[in-house]
């Protein structure tokens, strides 16, 4: 899969937020594929912008997918203040529009298909993109 060759291809940059590390997907509704792309630094919920830059430029979204942590009876939990306050900034830096994803359960999905526990971010980002391309209605 390679980056989007316009605004058209329907690509979305997927991000597994928190405040040390953010996991970065990508995924493509048209082929309904997801896959991870890399890892960025953050220091307390706030991206490294000049790693999250370039990541934005190459793929250029159409759209940003942002994870959002419920509690398993549904509701939000304190992270998921959190998550929304990093999607409005994306949205305010990019220009784009951010959707939500249920993330419950995706770095356990992550750490059971081999991702090491204190590197599951990418991966988590992964099944996120996964659970959103499932969730979106066409």
């Amino acid at each position: 899969m390679s980056p989007s060759t316009g605004k058209g291809g329907g690509t979305a940059l997927v991000f597994d937020f928190g405040t040390k590390h953010i996991g970065i997907a990508v995924a493509e509704p048209q082929a309904d594929l997801a896959r991870g792309l890399t890892t960025i630094p953050a220091k307390a919920g706030e991206p490294h912008w000049q790693a999250l830059d370039p990541v934005v430029k190459e793929w250029q979204p159409e759209r940003l997918v942002v994870g959002l942590p419920i509690n398993m009876d549904g509701t939000p939990s304190e992270g998921s203040v959190q998550a929304r306050r990093f999607g409005k900034r994306l949205a305010a830096r990019y220009a784009l529009t951010v959707d939500y994803a249920d993330e419950r359960l995706s770095t356990f999905e992550a750490i059971s298909r081999g991702a090491p526990a204190d590197a599951a971010h990418t991966q988590a980002a992964q099944v996120i993109g996964e659970t959103w391309l499932n969730e979106r209605v066409p």
